[in-house]
């Protein structure tokens, strides 16, 4: 019989576009006996987890929990619970996550009208509001901040265009939630989805959702069950909620674990939180210039705080940097996706990430790997 080695994982300084690094205490949380799925106990922690939820949205929408799963399954749920065969969506696509909303629709047979722009570029209003008048869809679907380009869309107004035209407005927020403002009801946002592994500071595995009473309108009159049966939010609302009826075995440590980086979150202060991440970003930004580097998006005011993408030098060989940047200083951060491939860097100050101490000990890593040959 083999024996296999004692675990051991090596320890990483996590500044790439998820995971992000895990505060103490949410570790801690993590190695607290596990309960059963309906135990009282538990079933207390997911409405104390409800409520902190709502806080960290900014809503006071009922249906408000976290999916099993990653961002994705945030997305799925959403797009699933809200659309049926047939139904018009119009996606905002400027990155890979935009784009990943429009093949996800599609497979759902939802009827979509992708409205593109280059990686890196934002929506105006006006542009939105011409494509939702032309396309008359079910609903309009924007990324928050773009994990594939550091870019982060202004979202003023957007949810008046799409009521305007008897719409719902769907957000992700999976790289914007506790690190950046995110406002749902002051945006009209109708629905809107996270990740844990990102500002939040959790390990993956819970997707923070939220759903206004205008959208649980339209999944009431659905006239098919949703897409999935396993991501149906009905049928996890039963089990969050109300007669906590049974649905699957939700992983007790990973609530744990989410609670506890929301409560980090509300002893902070959202704002506060903001505050944290900005500056941080601001002087990451500044030393990367500082070096000659240029970033993807170019107009500090549409960059987002937890996610910066950096333009590898010309010469540069940006998976040899990334490596040695592993090995030696044991610093992650991400390459690119898609068009962005090979031409730049990704890099994260997320949550428990986002502090000065690791902006100075990366651009130190960085100064020192690309002056060597």
């Amino acid at each position: 019989m083999k024996v296999f080695d004692e675990l051991n994982p090596p320890a990483r300084l996590l500044l790439g576009p998820g995971p992000s690094p895990v505060h103490p205490r949410v570790m801690r949380a993590l190695g607290a006996p596990v309960l059963g799925h309906l135990d009282p106990e538990l079933l207390r922690l997911l409405d104390d987890t409800r409520g902190l939820l709502r806080d960290a949205f900014r809503t006071g929408n009922e249906l408000t929990l976290a999916v099993s799963g990653t961002g994705m399954a945030g997305m799925e749920s959403v797009l699933g619970g809200l659309l049926e065969p047939g139904d018009r969506l119009v996606v905002c696509a400027a990155g890979f996550f935009g784009h990943r909303m429009a093949e996800l629709a599609s497979r759902m047979d939802v009827e979509v009208t992708k409205v593109e722009k280059g990686w890196g570029e934002v929506f105006t209003p006006g542009e939105v509001e011409a494509a939702v008048a032309a396309a008359k869809p079910k609903a309009v679907a924007i990324v928050h901040a773009e994990t594939s380009t550091g870019a982060l869309q202004p979202m003023d107004g957007l949810g008046e265009i799409a009521h305007r035209h008897d719409a719902l407005l769907i957000v992700d927020c999976v790289t914007s939630l506790g690190g950046v403002p995110v406002e749902i009801e002051g945006w009209g946002a109708d629905a809107a989805y996270s990740g844990s592994q990102k500002c939040l500071g959790c390990p993956s595995g819970m997707a923070p959702v939220t759903v206004s009473p205008r959208a649980r309108e339209v999944m009431a009159g659905r006239g098919r069950p949703a897409h999935s049966w396993y991501l149906d939010l009905d049928l996890l609302e039963r089990y969050w909620g109300g007669a906590h009826a049974y649905h699957h075995t939700i992983s007790s440590s990973l609530v744990y674990a989410l609670r506890e980086g929301l409560r980090l979150v509300a002893e902070e202060g959202l704002e506060a939180r903001w505050g944290r991440h900005r500056p941080n970003a601001e002087m990451l930004w500044d030393g990367l210039e500082a070096m000659g580097l240029a970033l993807h998006v170019a107009d500090p005011a549409l960059r987002v705080p937890s996610l910066t993408t950096v333009r590898v030098p010309d010469g540069v060989d940006e998976a040899q940097v990334r490596g040695r940047l592993r090995d030696e200083y044991g610093i992650e951060i991400g390459a690119g996706l898609g068009p962005l491939k090979g031409q730049v860097w990704r890099i994260g100050l997320m949550g428990h990430g986002s502090q000065k101490a690791n902006v100075i000990l990366l651009l130190a890593a960085l100064v020192d790997l690309l002056k060597r040959p």
